[in-house]
């Protein structure tokens, strides 16, 4: 066997010279509905909103499993063909890999073109830190990403620390390799204090007391980090969705706030947007009722003042 890779940068050796390539492939997917088109809100009210679609076949599990943030893709049939894109992330529930692909080559994309992805990155150690578990993290993007040892430590860089309590839909997987897990913003007071209205697509993450070694779940004194690969959802326990990257101990893994933590920078996709507060589409509509049934209020008033001075 090869000793273990060093890389130029910032001195972490990886087992990745030994991990295998192996292309998987997949096709662009409709969306998919059942039964009713109404979604009940964690406010109460029913909404029919675009979804999302996929494939649970055992070979789309292995695309799942397999696919890596980072990894590279191209489109194998139709008017896209030979057109390259990244993979993002990954989508549980509907059990898909999002890749990112070029605005003029998805104009040009159908549902049902086959695309190839090269997965590579399964297997990625740290092979001096047995304790820091790896998954679905392509050893390009970690050697970009750049996390540095210090005084014993991994330092890694991310754009916000949440607390796992506030993490909903895909707690109680046994594996981090398919879908991910939702931050709940449901709560105005919860997304407030931690800035969860700025959170960006491709924003790497740090959440604390969570443990993603084996299955997401609760566990004081470690931290894991991920990539936000969806956006917000009125559903309960849903949100942005989080991809699992990094777990270990919080003693050994150390989270350092940055604005630049973001795999669009990291990757070469297109330079990310500022980061700017947004609310919640259940926030926005019960601000605009309150803002309509006041202005109702002043119209009312306004009349009746009229009324008496006639």
């Amino acid at each position: 066997m090869k000793p273990p890779r060093i890389h130029p940068v910032h001195g972490l050796r990886t087992n990745a010279r030994d991990l295998v390539m192996i292309s998987v492939a997949g096709q662009v997917a409709s969306p998919t509905e059942r039964g009713t088109p109404w979604r009940i809100g964690y406010d109460g009210r029913p909404r029919s909103l675009p979804g999302t679609g996929g494939n649970p076949d055992a070979a789309n599990q292995a695309l799942q499993s397999y696919s890596c943030v980072g990894n590279h893709a191209i489109v194998t049939s139709g008017r896209a063909v030979g057109a390259r894109g990244v993979v993002t992330g990954k989508h549980g529930g509907v059990d898909t890999v999002l890749i990112d692909f070029p605005l003029p080559a998805m104009r040009q994309m159908a549902i049902g073109d086959r695309i190839q992805v090269w997965a590579y990155g399964l297997g990625l150690r740290l092979t001096d830190y047995p304790d820091v578990a790896i998954w679905n993290c392509s050893p390009r993007l970690l050697a970009r990403w750049r996390p540095v040892e210090r005084n014993g430590r991994i330092h890694v860089k991310v754009t916000h620390r949440i607390p796992a309590r506030v993490m909903g839909s895909g707690l109680g997987r046994n594996n981090v390799l398919r879908g991910d897990y939702d931050i709940q913003m449901s709560d105005p007071g919860m997304v407030r204090r931690y800035k969860l209205g700025s959170l960006r697509f491709g924003d790497i993450v740090g959440i604390m007391d969570a443990d993603n070694r084996y299955g997401r779940s609760r566990l004081g004194g470690h931290v894991s980090v991920g990539v936000i690969v969806h956006s917000d959802s009125t559903v309960a326990g849903h949100g942005p969705g989080v991809v699992s990257l990094l777990s270990a101990p919080a003693s050994v893994l150390q989270l350092e706030l940055s604005p630049d933590a973001n795999i669009a920078r990291y990757l070469d996709i297109r330079p990310p947007r500022p980061a700017r507060p947004s609310f919640p589409l259940p926030t926005v509509e019960q601000r605009e009722r309150t803002v309509a049934r006041l202005r109702r209020r002043a119209t009312a008033s306004d009349a009746s003042m009229v009324a008496g001075s006639g």
